[in-house]
């Protein structure tokens, strides 16, 4: 092992990375190793929403609504002034339906998009 890196895991914190068979390993170990190292990043993601559906179609907003097959960018929530957050596609068709002023299906305010 290289001095510098010895010197680096004496004195300073060395992270582990933990490996999916179990074991961890000190970054440096795999970052200088002659090994070919294969990462597979995994994430995952959900909307910051207060409720955990919406509110019109009852779909989680973990998935889409039913006009959609994907969820994601192209099924984005709305939130409006009032808070309450709903599938872009529902409230658009919400407001749409209604024959005079909009109003929030939840709380019935005024519907206003938050800015």
């Amino acid at each position: 092992m290289a001095p510098d890196l010895e010197k680096n895991r004496v004195s300073f914190f060395v992270p582990l990375v933990h490996v999916l068979c179990g074991f961890s390993i000190p970054i440096h170990e795999l970052l200088h190793s002659e090994k070919n190292c294969r990462w597979h990043a995994v994430a995952s993601w959900t909307w910051d929403a207060q409720d955990e559906t919406c509110g019109i179609c009852r779909m989680p907003f973990d998935g889409c609504c039913p006009d959609c097959k994907l969820p994601g960018d192209d099924c984005p929530l709305i939130w409006g002034a009032c808070n309450h957050s709903f599938h872009l596609h529902c409230i658009l068709k919400w407001v749409n339906s209604q024959t005079s002023q909009a109003h929030c299906p939840m709380c019935r305010r005024e519907w206003q998009f938050k800015e």
